[in-house]
């Protein structure tokens, strides 16, 4: 139960990383950006393919309208702002032009969550994957480390249909394979346990194996699984895991409302009843921090992970 920490990276950069092979590696690959070119990463993909790239300012739903265009056209768009700004602000034009039609736009969106740090309540997002994984046909994508989120971008390229990939702004721990194969909707066991469950997601990840580390020296076998795959959610894992340990920890930077916890729970009732503990953020906005501090204040650590899981073992 080791996982080496490479060092720590942004999960934007992943991105970035993966676009930019794209545009070396696949011509029908276009994309778009609403004025945070540089903040999403995007700027050596526009470099090196400025044919390719289209920068639509502060018009994120115009954005929308083009790259559905675009993708009506054969062309495989990346569209790319602030998590808030690319689904709240713009969620008719998802809906309708993206959605309804199950049009091939990727909807890249960095900053989300609450680690997007100092800008505040109003540019984070907290409520997204709830927003878009209620949308039909929309597949929802949120990777965990720097180079998990380049496998992503990758893969959702191949991938035909709209998706939803949700990425963040903080240097965070860079621990998963460099030559990993994204496999969308199929999740990933980390470790191994017999008595409680963990489903985490995005940077919840790295603190559900602190937290699981933390246990085992107390005698608690955890089972740990990456769910970088919201939607379509791998069930099959998820009855599998929680009819082996009965009891269940869902962690996520997002709010309890439309997260992963509830996807988990309403699978869970309707093939395998266990106690469930959320660690999430429950009815409230963000504020102003650095991301360490709004983790700890909102209770998304490794300790809370702690907490949670003897709590629901409690209920067993």
């Amino acid at each position: 139960m080791k996982f080496e920490n490479s060092g720590n990276k942004d999960t934007r950069s992943g991105f970035g990383a993966g676009l930019a092979e794209l545009g070396r590696t696949n011509p029908d690959v276009v994309a778009l950006c609403a004025d945070l070119t540089g903040s999403l990463k995007m700027d050596q993909f526009a470099k090196e393919n400025p044919e390719r790239f289209y920068q639509a300012g502060i018009a994120e739903a115009n954005m929308v309208g083009v790259g559905a265009g675009l993708a009506l056209s054969g062309k495989i768009p990346f569209i790319g702002s602030f998590a808030n700004f690319i689904t709240a602000r713009v969620y008719d034009q998802i809906r309708q032009s993206v959605a309804y039609g199950n049009t091939n736009v990727k909807i890249c969106a960095s900053h989300a969550g609450i680690t997007l740090g100092e800008d505040g309540a109003t540019h984070q997002t907290m409520e997204d994957i709830g927003l878009m994984r209620m949308l039909p046909g929309m597949t929802v994508i949120n990777p965990c480390d720097y180079n998990q989120t380049k496998a992503a971008t990758i893969a959702v390229a191949e991938h035909q249909g709209p998706v939803y990939l949700r990425f963040g702004r903080p240097s965070v721990p860079n621990f998963t394979p460099v030559d990993q194969k994204f496999e969308i909707g199929k999740a990933l066991k980390l470790i191994e346990g017999t008595d409680v469950t963990i489903f985490a997601t995005g940077h919840l990840v790295w603190e559900a194996i602190q937290a699981a580390q933390t246990l085992q020296q107390e005698g608690i076998s955890v089972e740990l699984i990456n769910i970088h795959t919201i939607k379509p959610l791998d069930e099959k894992a998820v009855i599998e895991s929680v009819a082996k340990t009965g009891a269940v920890v869902c962690a996520e930077e997002h709010l309890i409302a439309c997260g992963l916890g509830e996807l988990v729970a309403g699978v869970l009732a309707r093939n395998c009843p266990a106690p469930v503990e959320f660690v999430s953020v429950d009815d409230q906005f963000g504020q102003s921090g650095t991301p360490a501090e709004l983790m700890k204040l909102y209770g998304l650590d490794s300790e809370s992970i702690v907490k949670s899981v003897k709590k629901v073992l409690s209920r067993k």
